[in-house]
Formats: structure tokens, sequence, C-alpha cells
């Protein structure tokens, strides 16, 4: 056998260790890079990998904060919350969301309105897994009827939450306004993590006022998710910090007595305490149930509230835009005397009507046969328009605009009130800028005792009032008293910016303020009758505000005229004279006479705050529940 054949085992052998090593070497350097993406993957990058493993299995919950609670000066609860049930529906979990739809129709008589609602919100932006509402305020059948088919129906939850009730919804839907659903609007100027979680904002009155005083701070809570996106348990939370509670001037058994004096009528009725310019009082009738708009009111409730002819939804208090009539002539008296206008012993003769010049137009007295000689104090008392014709010419309409925009009209002079208007304070400049038109001085005489283009709120008139039983002294209408669980909370009310009015001779104040407590309590007075057999002493006076104007020789008969051209009835007054404790204003829309109609209501309303309430007992408001209870009032 030739050499060539036999086997050189040794290079065999070592050509097999050379490719060992080789595959040992490459084995290694495998193993070095799977042992070191193992290092970084779970030591170096464990927390970037351990995030992202949480975001699939943990999910982030806000939870909403409990809204603060509000409540009248006595401590009466007048805004709370109250666990309300809804029928929500998660469209991932559904197999066939319009069946189950259907279904739910069938089983909670859903309206149009509600499926409506559902089809909007489920187009919008939301998070998966998210429960959308379909239905609300559900009754404990509903509930019980849901529960016996639930498992026909998977993907429907019956969810509680906390939603604002008002205990008196009419008596107070115009003085708190109401919470509602936030809309697209809203959530482009809220917070949206504070918010986060949260369905209701403040829609108008003290809840939007104070809504970041009221809203309290959003909390959250991390919870453990599977893969459909149900909670398996909560991993850590951070509570919500609830609104603070605040308790106001308004009292409640002042309030309630309001309403039921103006039952039956259109009117409004503002009552404020002088020293604080807290508002005790701010009642507009009729009102409306403000709870049937936090959860969202039907069309037909709506439709049925927007065109009733009595304007529930319109505030009178604040928005109600009236000529204030004679109730403005102690300011004017005030002004009068001030700017040497006239004096108090200067008198004019009344013959039932005033001229301008000779054989001129005719501007009559409210009584045909006028008052005779009269001097500024029984101009007061018997509400003569001729004298205040008179001074009103020897006035001129910017002494009257500059006195009058001192005691508050033409501008909103509240500190807290959401939504007042200013009304009208006409001055030769507006009506150059609105009417195109010189001032003439007929616009003066009908100035002059509220007529014209003037324009006040009852809110205006019960502050210059008690502007007037401060003799001078301002103190801006507020609602908020203090806060109940304020400690260290600093006021969210703003400063006040009005000035006092200061008379050359601050005696004026007594002897105007004498004028008006003859109105009530004077042998001539236009509210005698209203003042009569008081065992306190009271200061008002009585306005009539002309709905249309009557032709030159035609005479005002009400009983000819129909009831919503009538007259409005004003008042306005204080007591007791000495150390004043309410200021009112009181309007009764085509009520007539102010001294026959809305002076005997006022006279009501002194009694009950100074006198003392027929039933001292504030808790028995507890049983009103919204509703106006039976109660004499004088019309």
């Amino acid at each position: 056998m030739p050499w060539g054949e036999f086997k050189d085992t040794a290079a065999e052998r070592r050509l097999f260790q050379r490719r060992t090593l080789v595959v040992l070497f490459f084995l290694l350097v495998m193993v070095g890079l799977l042992v070191g993406r193992l290092y970084q993957l779970q030591v170096v990058e464990h927390e970037t990998f351990s995030t992202l493993s949480d975001k699939n299995r943990v999910q982030v919950q806000s939870v909403a904060p409990t809204r603060g609670l509000i409540y009248d000066r006595n401590g009466i609860l007048i805004a709370e919350n109250r666990p309300v049930f809804s029928v929500t529906v998660v469209p991932e979990r559904v197999d066939d969301l319009d069946q189950t739809l259907d279904h739910l129709s069938r089983l909670l008589n859903v309206s149009d309105e509600d499926l409506t609602r559902f089809h909007r919100r489920l187009e919008e932006p939301r998070r998966p897994f998210q429960a959308i509402p379909l239905r609300y305020d559900l009754t404990e059948k509903e509930i019980a009827r849901l529960a016996v088919h639930r498992y026909e129906l998977p993907g429907v939850e019956v969810n509680a939450e906390l939603v604002r009730y008002y205990p008196y919804g009419k008596m107070t839907s115009h003085v708190l306004g109401y919470v509602g659903r936030i809309n697209r609007n809203e959530l482009q100027h809220i917070d949206p993590v504070n918010y986060a979680g949260t369905n209701y904002i403040g829609k108008s009155g003290i809840e939007r006022f104070y809504e970041d005083f009221l809203h309290g701070k959003v909390g959250y809570q991390n919870v453990e998710t599977n893969a459909r996106g149900r909670t398996l348990r909560v991993l850590e939370s951070q509570n919500p910090e609830s609104g603070h509670d605040i308790r106001l001037y308004l009292d409640m058994r002042l309030q309630k007595l309001a309403f039921d004096l103006l039952r039956g009528r259109r009117g409004a009725v503002v009552a404020i305490e002088p020293k604080t310019g807290g508002i005790l009082a701010l009642a507009s009738v009729p009102g409306f149930d403000a709870n049937q708009f936090v959860t969202g009111i039907g069309i037909d409730d709506y439709r049925a509230l927007k065109d009733s002819p009595d304007k529930p939804l319109f505030n009178r208090a604040l928005r109600g835009q009236y000529p204030p009539g004679s109730t403005i002539k102690p300011m004017l008296g005030i002004a009068a005397l001030d700017s040497g206008a006239t004096t108090r012993d200067r008198k004019i003769f009344d013959p039932g009507y005033f001229q301008l010049k000779e054989g001129g137009r005719r501007y009559r007295d409210w009584k045909r046969w006028g008052h005779g000689w009269v001097n500024l104090k029984d101009a007061i008392t018997q509400s003569c328009d001729v004298y205040f014709y008179d001074v009103a010419i020897r006035m001129g309409v910017d002494v009257m605009s500059d006195y009058l925009g001192r005691f508050g009209f033409g501008s909103d002079t509240s500190l807290d009130v959401s939504g007042a208007l200013p009304g009208l304070l006409p001055s030769r400049e507006w009506k150059r800028a609105v009417r195109n038109a010189p001032w003439y001085p007929g616009d003066s005489v009908n100035m002059g005792i509220g007529q014209g283009f003037n324009l006040a709120t009852p809110l205006q008139l019960a502050t210059a009032t008690a502007v007037i039983a401060n003799r001078g002294h301002w103190k801006q209408p507020r609602l908020l008293k203090d806060v109940v669980d304020g400690d260290g909370v600093p006021s969210p009310l703003p400063e006040e910016t009005r000035k006092d009015i200061k008379l050359k001779d601050p005696s004026e104040w007594e002897f105007v303020i004498s004028g008006m407590e003859d109105v009530m309590q004077g042998a001539h007075g236009t509210a005698r009758r209203a003042g009569s057999n008081a065992s306190y002493t009271m200061a008002g006076k009585t306005g009539t505000a002309q709905v249309f104007s009557l032709d030159k020789d035609e005479e005002y008969d009400a009983d000819e005229i129909r009831e919503r051209l009538r007259d409005h009835a004003l008042f306005v007054g204080f007591a007791p004279v000495e150390d004043p404790k309410i200021a009112v204003a009181v309007i009764v829309e085509n009520g007539g006479s102010g001294s026959g109609t809305a002076a005997p209501l006022a006279r009501q309303l002194f009694d009950a705050w100074i006198l003392g309430f027929p039933d001292q007992d504030a808790g028995t408001l507890a049983s009103v529940d919204g509703e106006q209870k039976s109660g004499e009032g004088t019309q």
C-alpha cells in the first residue's frame, strides 16, 4: 500500500482542535453578546421597559373632587350633592351597539334626546374603554330591572356619581344659578388636569362666580387592568381635595316670604343689609327649578320655560331694567340740595301741571288738581311731580347724571353678583352718541321723575336706598358672607371701588330721610296705609312706572287697560330709620300703584326682619323641597 493512503492523524487532530477553538470562540462571543443584551435590558434599561410594561397594565384614573356646599346665613343648606345613578355603555365591550341600545330603550324608556346625546359623545375624542352615559337619574325600579337583565347586556353598567341638588330649586334658581355638564366651549378654557374626571361646571350665578372656589382639586388612582381594559385592583391613590363650603348673606326665611308675597304675579324683591352690603333676599318671580338643568333639561321642558309669557328664566332682580319712576326722587332731592338747585324752605305752586314756557306743553302731575304750595320735603312725602320737574330743569342733565351715578345708577356696583346689568343713566353725550340728537329741556323734565330714558334694575334701586340709609356711606352689594371651612383661605371677593357720597352739609341726609319717613307715617304720605301702626320707624318712597305713553289729553284707567300694559308698581325703603337693618326694593310688573301694591309687600318684609318671622325655627324650611308653600301676602 502506498504511503499516501495512510491518514495523518496528528494533522487531523490539529485541524479538529483549531475548528473546535473557532466554534468555542464563536459560541463565547454569542453568549457574551446575549448576556450583554440581557444586562442592558434587565439592568441598564430596566426603568424604561418597566414603564412601558406598566402602561399596558396600569392606568391613571382621575378622581373628581366633591363640590363645596352652599349655606344661607343661618346654616340652612341650599346647594348640596346627592348620589345619582346613571346607565353607561362601554362601546369596546359591546358586540352589537345598536342592538344593545335598542334593548336598553325598551327596558328604561330611553328618549330620542338621550340617544342623540349618546351618539354625539361617542363621536367625540375619548379614552379607550371609557364609559359613555346614556341616561341619568335612574329610579330604584329601573336599577332593579337592569340588574335582572345584566347578563344580556355586556358592556352596560350602572354608575353612581354625586350631582348638584338644590332643595329650594325655584326660590334660589336666580341667586345661586346652577351647574351643568361641561360643553365643548368650556373645555377650551378650563384646566384639563384639574377638571379631569369632572363632568359638571358652574353655569350661572354664585355657582359660576365661585367656580374655582367650589370645585376643589382633582385626585387620582393607579389601577391595574387586564388586556380588555377592565380594572383588577387599585395600586396607588391620592384623594381629591373637596371644594370649599361657603355661607351667603341670604336668609331663606326672607327669600321664601318674598316669593310668597309675589305669588301669582311677576316681579322682583331685593333686600340688602346696609351695614355690610349683604344681600338678604334676591327674588325673581316666577322662578324655575334649577335641578332640571343639572343633568340636562329636555327640549320640551326647556321650550316651555323659554316660550312662557311670564319669562321664568329671566332674572328680573338683576337684569330687569325698568323706569325707576318716583323712587329716585330722594336721590334727586339730595342732588338738588347739594348742588344748590333748591333749598329746604323753597316752595313752588303746583297747579297740577308744569310748563317750560307759557302756552307750551303741559307735563302733568299724578294728582290732577295739583298739590298747591310745596317745599322739597312735601314733594318727597306727597310725590309731587311738578316740584321735581322744576328742580330737574334747574339742575340740568349734567348735574343729575353726576349725582345719580354716585348712587350707583348706570353701572354694576355689585361685588359677586354674576350677570347684573348696568341699567341706563342718560346723559348729554349718551343721547348724542346713541340717538344722534341733542339733549332737550323736555328730556330733563322726564328725567326728574324717573321716566324718559332712565332705566334701573331692582338691585340698583336697593343699593341706592342702602346708600341713603347709610347717610352716604357705600357698602357694595355682595352675597358671600364667609367660608365655612375657610381656615387660612383668602377671601375671593374683589376690593370695593365705590367712594362715599360726601355732601357740603351732611344734615341734608336727615332732611331727605325725614321726607321718606313721612311717606310711610306722615298724614299725607303716599304709603301711609302701608306704614300705619308700626312699632318702629321706616322710610320709603313709592313709584309708578308707565309701560306705555298716554296722549296729551288722555287719562290713565287701569280697568280699561290690558293687564300686561298696566303701570309697574315700585317701592324702595329701609328700616329702622335710626339704625337701618334692611333696605328693600320691590317691583311688581303691571301691579298698578306703588302705594297700593308694592309698599304693603315691603311692610311685611320689614315686619318679618325687624319684629321676627312667624316661625322662628329656620330649620322648618328644610321641608319646602324647592316648592313654594302657602303664605299670606298683601297684593
